[in-house]
C-alpha cells in the first residue's frame, strides 16, 4: 500500500479530531462550551473543504469553505451565544444517562460505525473513503448526544453538529454536493436557528425553564 500523501494526511487528522470534538460534546454539562465545540467542528469542516478543493481542484469547494465559515464558524456559534445570554441558560441539567455510561455507548456507537462504513468505503472511488466511518460515527454521537441531554439548547447544538457530520460525509464521498444544494442547506439551517429562537422564547414564557421534560405535563384541556 502506498504512503498517504500529505495533504490526505491532514484531511485524515481534521477527521480524527472532529471525532474526538464530537466525544468531547458528550461529556460537557456546560452549554457555551457546546456551543465553542461546535464552532471548532465548523473550523475542521472548513479546513477539510479547503484541503479537498485544493486536491481536486473544483473552484465551487473554496465558496463551500467560505459559507461554512461564515455560517458555522462565526453566525450561528454568535447565534447560540445571544439566545443563551437572553434565556440565561448556562448549564444543562443532569443526562437521562452518567456520562461513564454516554461515554462508554460513545465508543460501541463508532465501533459499529466503522463496521458499516467498511463495506460502502470498499466500493467509494474517491482517495477519502477511509473517512466515511468517521463521518457516520459524528452523525451517530451527535445523535446520542440529542438524546441523552433535557435541555433544548444543548439539544440543538447536538443537531446542528450532526448536520455538519452529514456535509463532512458527503463531501468525503463526492467531493462536495452541488452548490445550489449547499446554499439551500445552509439557508434551511439558517431559517431553522431562526425558528428555533422563538421557540425557545415561547418555551420559556410558558414554563420559565427549558428542560424539555415540563413538556411532558401537558395535557389537553377538558
Amino acid at each position: 500500500m502506498s504512503p498517504l500523501s500529505f495533504d490526505l494526511q491532514l484531511l485524515n487528522a481534521c477527521a480524527a479530531l472532529l471525532l474526538l470534538l464530537s466525544f468531547s460534546m458528550l461529556s460537557q454539562r456546560r452549554i457555551v462550551n457546546l456551543v465553542n465545540l461546535l464552532a471548532l467542528q465548523g473550523a475542521l469542516l472548513c479546513a477539510a473543504t479547503l484541503l479537498v478543493a485544493w486536491r481536486t481542484g473544483q473552484g465551487h469547494l473554496y465558496l463551500s469553505a467560505a459559507l461554512t465559515l461564515a455560517l458555522k464558524v462565526i453566525g450561528l456559534p454568535l447565534l447560540l451565544h445571544r439566545l443563551i445570554r437572553r434565556l440565561n441558560v448556562y448549564w444543562d441539567a443532569e443526562p437521562v444517562i452518567n456520562t461513564s455510561g454516554t461515554m462508554l455507548i460513545g465508543l460501541l456507537v463508532v465501533v459499529f460505525s466503522f463496521g458499516l462504513a467498511q463495506p460502502i468505503s470498499a466500493l467509494a472511488s474517491t482517495a477519502t473513503r477511509s473517512t466515511l466511518g468517521i463521518a457516520i460515527a459524528v452523525i451517530l454521537l451527535s445523535f446520542l448526544t440529542m438524546i441523552t441531554r433535557r435541555k433544548a439548547m444543548s439539544q440543538v447544538v447536538a443537531f446542528l453538529s450532526m448536520e455538519n457530520g452529514l456535509f463532512f460525509g458527503a463531501m468525503s464521498a463526492t467531493y462536495g454536493m452541488p452548490m445550489v444544494v449547499e446554499l439551500g442547506v445552509a439557508l434551511d439551517v439558517l431559517v431553522a436557528m431562526l425558528v428555533l429562537g422563538v421557540f425557545f422564547f415561547q418555551i420559556r414564557e410558558q414554563f420559565d425553564s427549558l428542560d424539555l421534560h415540563h413538556l411532558e405535563s401537558l395535557k389537553e384541556g377538558e
